[in-house]
């Protein structure tokens, strides 16, 4: 059997966008020919919140080591809280250990934790193992250069440059990028002429039954809303930012046109957008309440910064009457919460980009509507395409989609590990 060891500095119990990857692959790499040995984090060291349900989902074999990291309340004093940066010399000095005494054919990063991905060239060179790279965010993200100064990140040139070359000098000795989106790929050939198309695979988050098998069996309360309390609960569970807000522009111009048109069933929509920052809790600053106030539907929405627990977050999703799902205008964005949101099984709009994977993936499972434009439509008209879409659920609710689950199948958390492992064996066969 083949041997890979897994990067994945956020794992659970920790809530992270990032780790959903390798925790839903791991039920299935050793049914395909590969041991997976995971070093991550131990969380106390990682400043997100928590969900231990998610560690029902872990296979109890599995071979999962939790490493030390700096503490962010010392590093921060010098302005360093990335936890990439702060488990950077632990993760070197075990995987430096495990290297040496056992025989890996693969090492694998799949984290959004980008400074640890500097570990990849420095293990090849060392070891001779090559190294895969999962890409589920850009690392040296070029979105916010001709952005003013007030929407982008705090000390973002210095974050900028710092992840410029980091990427540079790792993206120069790398075997292998998996991607969530054809985006990433695109831009790291135009940068590397090292990397070439056969080194390069886009392989979407696949979508875990098994999350809703554990959910069903557990008895957790929606602290958000109670089901038929006469409302209509309109959820959106992820992040928010200003590359959404064209998105959300047209999702709040349709509410405030509804509510002109039509006041008495309008005004029963309540909008839930939940988990918005990736601050830790408490920290994270409002993105999606100034655009409803903008539209004047702001005693419609309500944004929750914070995170929830993943499985009290699915739970919210199985309890709302429409999810709602904002795109961006980047076109390589691909929402890490579509396979959920279609296996939550409920009524769905989504307003993406119309080059957007999403909008392929929703037209043929047929899960949901999906609103499209182009970063040259206004939002006035976007508004009027989303209006027409309220209309129509609003007259069918409460109702179960017509999905297609055959073609979900490619999307599926198996099929996801399968497309991961091909991909493997391809690389190592190099």
């Amino acid at each position: 059997m083949k041997h890979v060891l897994i990067i994945s500095p956020n794992f659970p119990p920790i809530n992270a966008a990032d780790m959903h990857r390798v925790r839903q692959s791991l039920p299935f790499f050793g049914q395909m020919g590969w041991k997976a040995t995971t070093l991550a984090v131990i969380p106390k060291y990682v400043e997100m919140s928590e969900d231990p349900i998610l560690l029902k989902t872990i296979p109890e074999d599995s071979d999962i080591t939790y490493l030390k990291a700096f503490d962010a309340k010392r590093t921060r004093k010098f302005g360093l809280g990335n936890i990439g940066y702060r488990s950077l010399y632990y993760f070197r000095k075990h995987g430096n250990k495990l290297l040496k005494n056992n025989k890996f054919d693969l090492i694998y990063f799949s984290t959004t934790a980008f400074p640890v991905m500097t570990l990849g060239r420095y293990w090849k060179k060392k070891f001779g193992v090559p190294f895969i790279i999962d890409m589920q965010d850009p690392w040296r993200n070029d979105f916010y250069l001709d952005k003013p100064k007030n929407e982008r990140p705090p000390k973002f040139f210095l974050a900028y440059n710092m992840d410029k070359y980091l990427e540079a000098w790792t993206m120069k000795r790398v075997d292998g990028i998996v991607s969530v989106s054809p985006g990433y790929p695109k831009t790291l050939m135009e940068r590397y002429p090292n990397i070439a198309p056969e080194d390069c695979i886009v392989i979407p988050f696949g979508g875990a039954g098994v999350d809703f098998e554990v959910l069903d069996k557990i008895d957790l309360k929606n602290n958000l809303f109670t089901k038929d309390d006469n409302y209509i609960n309109c959820v959106y569970i992820g992040r928010g930012g200003h590359d959404m807000n064209f998105a959300l522009g047209g999702i709040f111009s349709g509410l405030k046109k509804g509510l002109e048109q039509n006041p008495e069933v309008f005004s029963k929509i309540r909008m839930f957008f939940i988990g918005t920052s990736y601050a830790a809790d408490g920290k994270g600053l409002k993105t999606i309440e100034p655009i409803a106030e903008k539209y004047g539907v702001q005693k419609h929405v309500i944004e929750l910064t914070n995170r929830l627990p993943y499985f009290e977050a699915m739970k919210v999703l199985k309890d709302a009457d429409i999810m709602i799902i904002p795109g961006s205008t980047d076109t390589n964005y691909t929402a890490s919460k579509l396979y959920p949101y279609i296996l939550a099984n409920k009524p769905m709009i989504a307003v993406f980009n119309e080059n957007s994977s999403v909008v392929g993936v929703l037209n043929k499972t047929k899960a949901g509507t999906c609103v499209t434009f182009s970063n040259d439509d206004n939002e006035d008209d976007l508004g009027n395409s989303v209006l027409e879409t309220y209309n129509e659920y609003l007259q069918k609710i409460p109702f179960t989609p017509n999905t297609d689950w055959d073609e979900f199948e490619p999307y599926s958390a198996r099929e996801a590990t399968r497309k991961q492992v091909d991909f493997f064996n391809k690389i190592i066969e190099k």
